[in-house]
């Protein structure tokens, strides 16, 4: 199972799993990435024996209190033990099941900062966890770790996977295709294009917020000047120097 929803979900969604697959338990849980509303499975996964896979900077954040995030309002308070990951990974790899090769791959800086995506190619499916979306601005969480740039490389590396008709799941909001996948790499790289002109002109991220220049996409993600600020002050950070 890739993500485990909201806790307050879990109990539903595992019974729906099970129903639809005839398991007696979750043998393998993987967590895209720490957030609260991806991680609620992971207790009762975790306390019926299963393996909880992700990359290793989502479980130390899932094992401390977070005190600040982006998008995130007060501290995220640790994991209890059982529904901590048991199976850590850093760069790119596979994992077997029977009869079938399932592909991860580690999107540094992306949305957090312990993104990674699960690649199915016999299926033509692909899990990109929280860093796209149909419907949304994925949070650009530059608190812990992420920034514009990690958003714009992690996008080229899904385009690099993906065919036209490509099962794209997100974490949030419809299945996506592979053509959007590619369309939102092109979106992501005109806008970093533009927030590095902005710097040279000494803007910060209120200007790159009231100019806006993702409004003409507005209509299918909602109000971006959140974004623009977010994105722009992620640079700020990443770009300071040493």
């Amino acid at each position: 199972m890739i993500d485990g929803g909201s806790a307050a979900n879990a109990e539903a969604l595992l019974a729906a799993v099970k129903t639809a697959t005839g398991a007696a338990r979750i043998h393998t849980l993987v967590n895209t990435h720490w957030h609260p509303d991806q991680i609620g499975a992971n207790e009762a996964v975790g306390r019926a024996g299963g393996a909880i896979v992700a990359h290793e900077k989502t479980k130390l954040l899932l094992s401390n209190v977070v005190y600040n995030a982006v998008g995130i309002t007060g501290r995220v308070a640790a994991l209890p033990q059982a529904a901590r990951p048991t199976k850590m990974v850093r760069l790119n790899g596979t994992l077997e099941f029977p009869g079938q090769e399932i592909q991860y791959g580690y999107m540094p800086a992306a949305h957090t900062d312990g993104d990674i995506y699960i690649h199915v190619p016999t299926l033509n499916l692909l899990a990109t966890g929280g860093v796209v979306s149909a419907v949304e601005w994925p949070i650009l969480d530059y608190k812990n770790g992420a920034w514009l740039g990690g958003r714009v490389r992690a996008v080229e590396a899904l385009a690099d996977l993906v065919k036209p008709d490509t099962r794209v799941v997100p974490a949030t909001g419809r299945m996506m295709t592979g053509k959007e996948i590619v369309r939102q790499r092109d979106m992501y790289q005109k806008l970093f294009s533009t927030m590095i002109g902005y710097l040279n002109k000494g803007f910060g991220p209120e200007d790159a917020a009231r100019e806006n220049p993702l409004k003409e996409y507005e209509k299918e993600f909602g109000d971006a000047k959140q974004f623009c600020y977010d994105a722009l002050r992620s640079m700020m950070i990443a770009y300071v120097p040493d």
